[in-house]
């Protein structure tokens, strides 16, 4: 015979039992947002004297944008040295995919609704070419815009396709390093006057293609104030320069290397530029 347990017993089991709080389920483990980020070394935070870091304008602008989208990651693309056409057919950088171009499309297609922002800034490297022994090579300059529209509307358009609407996409204008040769004397600042403009046309046809494939437009020109000759700033070493020149000398490592990156300093008035309309 079952033994019978006492009714007191059973009484107190189910008083404690009800004071008893439930065991929590644990939460789901909300999915990655990414901030995909493509282009060429401002991409990478190339510094010289060390390559690519942590330090460039997606590093810095992850964490402005986390604070809109918690847990997003930063998922870098970019290659040193790309171009227009290596972004687009690859040559540059080893993807498995082929290209950057190819690599960001497979991103954007394994992961949709979870790619919130993109970034890009691709050009550079396409008309610095142009730019040879302290001269510039008019003959270059119309067909390297002339390529680069072409590949750029192609890929801008490509990456729309591929992410979709939910995507906030922003293209960059460039700065022009050339304005350093104002230190060089009466050639240099010929040089740095007549780079000016075709450095401003060239962005003005970027941001059209950009507002036109419904991008945004970090207007890193406009920062850097590339078109202002008459405004002036003093900068260490050098003494009171025109404004545009002085922010080519404080924000890149022109003047004091030769070399056309931003320096940490300019990495952050690029992030400033992006985070104001991404």
């Amino acid at each position: 015979m079952t033994p019978r347990v006492p009714a007191l017993v059973l009484g107190l089991c189910a008083l404690l039992l009800g004071n008893v709080a439930p065991i929590p389920v644990s939460a789901a483990v909300p999915e990655p947002v990414y901030y995909l980020s493509l282009g060429d070394s401002l991409a990478t935070g190339y510094q010289p004297g060390q390559g690519d870091t942590d330090t460039g304008y997606p590093d810095q602008l992850l964490s402005r944008l986390g604070a809109r989208a918690p847990g997003l990651e930063l998922v870098k693309l970019g290659c040193s040295g790309e171009t227009s056409a290596s972004l687009l057919r690859g040559g540059r950088c080893a993807y498995p995919e082929g290209s950057q171009l190819k690599a960001a499309v497979a991103f954007l297609r394994a992961n949709p609704g979870r790619v919130r922002y993109l970034t890009l800034d691709i050009g550079g490297n396409d008309v610095n070419r142009c730019v040879r022994g302290g001269a510039l090579d008019q003959k270059c300059v119309l067909p390297a815009i002339r390529e680069l529209t072409g590949n750029l509307w192609t890929i801008i358009t490509e990456l729309r396709r591929a992410g979709g609407p939910s995507v906030r996409y922003t293209g960059m204008t460039y700065y022009n390093p050339v304005l350093a040769s104002w230190l060089t004397g009466s050639s240099g600042r010929t040089l740095a006057t007549v780079s000016t403009p075709l450095v401003q046309g060239l962005n003005g046809f970027m941001s059209t293609l950009y507002l036109l494939a419904g991008y945004r437009v970090a207007d890193v020109q406009r920062t850097f104030a590339t078109g202002d000759f008459r405004g002036k700033a003093t900068v260490e070493g050098y003494g009171e320069l025109p404004l545009n020149v002085a922010r080519i000398c404080l924000w890149t490592h022109m003047c004091a290397r030769g070399d056309i990156h931003p320096t940490v300093e300019g990495h952050t008035k690029i992030t400033d530029t992006f985070a104001a309309v991404a």
